[in-house]
């Protein structure tokens, strides 16, 4: 099945995860374990039928090639439909296209597009992540592109998205929380008057703590709700039943895919599976 008629399904929902590669200034040995469980999450994703979404410097850290890391160290065994990379734009035109045309051309078949941060300074080869999907989509016509949407900008994130130039056939939603469903309402209810038509994935974070500098780095790119989960982490609330809450209050408004971000890389496969088991349990009391 090919990512859009996945997310067009009207089956069950489903959780997918978003990767980041091992950083590139990694000792030798924690690069190899990093690699070893990046293989076994990717190989058990996949096999479920699941999409596994592969990040490029996303939060400003110089990382693994993502094409490189698959195509070399876990070779044919997995399916790479299944396997999205994240292309940025802070490379040059050259580099981005070609990029494109070897994902395909190795067998990923989808590609999501976007800006990246700016956090580092880096030149962006285009001002609009959606010039390059429409060079790319000119380039490599056969390719599924994906887009970028923030659920926290209302109004002006879905206008974004119905412009013709858009140049996506889905999108991904930025981090959300059940902390922050004011925001979630009012994304979904302008998504529904206006007639957004794109299938969305929508981006629950899987935080560890409510560290408040781990928080001040990650509140440069997504709003995080630190009162809220200060609170519950006092209480003693388990990062699991957190994220699984936030999951469900997606669900509950009719969000049919989401992608997990930051799982610990090594439990990835069973925190995964410890939080749609306690979604499956949600569901049915609601």
């Amino acid at each position: 099945m090919s990512l859009l008629s996945a997310l067009n399904s009207e089956k069950r929902f489903l959780i997918h995860v978003e990767m980041c590669p091992p950083r590139m200034d990694l000792p030798m040995e924690q690069s190899v374990e990093a690699w070893i469980d990046g293989n076994h999450l990717m190989r058990k994703i996949t096999a479920q039928h699941r999409y596994v979404f592969m990040t490029d410097g996303a939060i400003g850290r110089r990382e693994e090639p993502n094409l490189r890391h698959v195509t070399i160290n876990l070779g044919s065994e997995a399916d790479r439909s299944r396997i999205v990379p994240i292309l940025t734009t802070k490379h040059s035109l050259d580099y981005c296209l070609e990029f494109a045309e070897r994902s395909y051309g190795l067998g990923f078949t989808s590609l999501v597009v976007l800006g990246g941060d700016k956090s580092d300074g880096a030149v962006r080869c285009v001002q609009h992540a959606y010039e390059l999907r429409r060079l790319i989509r000119q380039r490599v016509p056969g390719l599924t592109l994906g887009g970028w949407a923030s659920p926290h900008g209302g109004r002006r994130q879905i206008e974004y998205i119905l412009d013709p130039n858009y140049s996506a056939d889905f999108f991904l939603a930025q981090i959300a929380s059940h902390y922050q469903t004011a925001a979630i309402d009012e994304f979904l209810d302008h998504s529904a008057r206006l007639g957004v038509k794109l299938p969305a994935i929508f981006g629950v974070f899987y935080y560890r703590s409510a560290n408040p500098k781990t928080s001040a780095m990650l509140s440069e790119f997504f709003p995080v709700p630190l009162g809220d989960l200060k609170r519950d982490f006092d209480a003693g609330v388990p990062p699991e039943e957190i994220c699984a809450r936030s999951v469900h209050a997606l669900l509950q408004r009719g969000v049919k895919h989401v992608y997990l971000s930051n799982l610990p890389m090594a439990a990835a496969v069973k925190k995964l599976g410890n939080i749609e088991s306690r979604v499956e349990q949600m569901l049915v009391l609601t």
